[in-house]
């Protein structure tokens, strides 16, 4: 078996509330939604896609609130807000995947891939496994992460 690196801060409730900057990336980094021209967006039909279901989050799960996002030709970054703990389905202390957090992402994930294919029968689309996650702790933090989130289409 193939040994991973955890990549969730152990011992960590992703079902507290706080504030979560995100990143979620298509498999192999293939640019599926759409392309940067002169240092702008243009997304394609799928990146529209992720976009409308990106935001359909906060009317979906009242204790949840976005904060800045981009969604880049192979990836998407974004700041979630967890006011409170939701669902008490969600919440588990032991296992990760039901921890609210990774369940929100793993919902969105399989939406937009259910949208897209029904929409291109042919695509290959694919989402990278997991997503990089980091624990916004402060307003210093939070300003340098919304300043990235703002400037990686310049990049």
């Amino acid at each position: 078996m193939i040994y991973r690196k955890p990549n969730r801060l152990k011992y960590y409730d992703y079902s507290n509330a706080g504030w979560y900057y995100v990143t979620i990336c298509t498999n192999d980094h293939k640019n599926h939604f759409g392309e940067i021209i002169n240092s702008k967006k243009d997304l394609n039909d799928a990146g529209k896609i992720v976009y409308e279901y990106w935001e359909k989050i906060e009317k979906l799960h009242k204790n949840i609130e976005l904060d800045y996002f981009v969604i880049m030709p192979n990836h998407i970054h974004g700041i979630i807000i967890i006011n409170s703990v939701g669902d008490a389905n969600f919440a588990s202390p032991t296992d990760r995947t039901k921890m609210e957090l990774c369940k929100l992402l793993q919902q969105f994930k399989r939406a937009v891939t259910l949208k897209i294919k029904s929409i291109n029968h042919e695509s290959n689309f694919k989402w990278q496994r997991s997503f990089y996650d980091r624990i916004i702790r402060n307003e210093k933090e939070l300003f340098n992460i919304r300043k990235y989130i703002k400037q990686n289409p310049l990049k």
